[in-house]
């Protein structure tokens, strides 16, 4: 059976709808405010268990009702939360600012989320999963979550890897021990161009220079573009009517992953990655959209 774990941020999202996203010294107002559990990596295994995948999570929340929120909603959602650390202290939050043509802003609380120390996490428990799924941190209070992950990865074959911002602004020398074991690496055009100080494409050869078998970039409104060092390939979007970005790319993983551990060939796991992703867009919330099914042809 096909088995994933994700490592990465566990935090409730405050999801604001905005009349507009303000610049400096402007002001706007709020329509309405939900809050839904999220964090990046999370938000991928959750819709991998929603597509049948036997799926767990290595993370931290805080002894607090945020906590108790997060932890309940992974085990709602069939995702096994043993290897999820409870510390004394604030779990994550992200507040999240969205306007009427589903554009966004995030401000992000770490709390606790910056503190896993790979000496709490049960190895021989994570060790039964086929693949990691990473994504970043903050590290607003330290590096020990980034170098916990820099350590981890050393223990699987398979490594999936999406940078976001946070880490590609940290660039491409911080991020090597990671880099080296990626198998998929899943930014989106500019974490990769921030992250390796070129264009998308010159940038997926240095990756795969670097030993990574397939890079996947996310283009938004374009689709994604996948290269390998066989093939290159533009996948097209699907259009739909967009309620809110948040949690799109994480789709987009889910989807992508789900097809390679099923063993798609590439430009169908993009297709998928793209569908799911356009499902997430048409509401509000990372996993409001999240499928638990997929037709039988895209």
């Amino acid at each position: 059976m096909s088995s994933a774990i994700g490592f990465g941020a566990l935090n409730l999202d405050k999801i604001y709808r905005v009349d507009k996203i303000p610049g400096k010294d402007e002001e706007g107002f709020v329509r309405d405010l939900q809050m839904s559990p999220g964090g990046s990596a999370a938000n991928t295994i959750v819709g991998l268990s929603r597509l049948g995948i036997k799926s767990a999570y290595i993370g931290k929340v805080g002894d607090d009702s945020e906590g108790q929120v997060l932890l309940e909603d992974l085990r709602k959602e069939g995702v096994e939360t043993k290897a999820v650390i409870r510390a004394k202290g604030r779990s994550g939050t992200a507040m999240v600012f969205v306007d009427d043509s589903g554009n966004r802003a995030i401000l992000v609380d770490p709390g606790v989320n910056d503190t896993i120390k790979y000496e709490e996490i049960d190895i021989g428990f994570v060790k039964k999963f086929e693949l990691i799924h990473l994504t970043s941190f903050i590290c607003k209070n330290g590096l020990e979550s980034l170098n916990s992950q820099k350590k981890i990865v050393e223990e699987f074959e398979l490594v999936s890897f999406d940078p976001g911002m946070p880490y590609a602004e940290r660039g491409l020398r911080d991020m090597l021990p990671i880099m080296k074991r990626t198998t998929i690496f899943l930014p989106n055009r500019f974490e990769i161009e921030k992250m390796l100080g070129t264009d998308f494409r010159n940038a997926a050869e240095k990756c795969l220079e670097l030993g990574v078998e397939i890079v996947v970039v996310k283009l938004g409104a374009e689709g994604c573009w996948i290269k390998t060092a066989e093939k290159e390939i533009t996948v097209r979007p699907f259009i739909v009517d967009v309620v809110d970005t948040t949690g799109a790319g994480d789709a987009f993983n889910a989807g992508f992953l789900y097809g390679y551990l099923k063993g798609r060939d590439l430009e169908y796991c993009g297709k998928i990655g793209n569908y799911v992703a356009s499902l997430c867009i048409q509401h509000v919330g990372a996993r409001t959209g999240l499928p638990h099914s997929l037709p039988e042809r895209l």
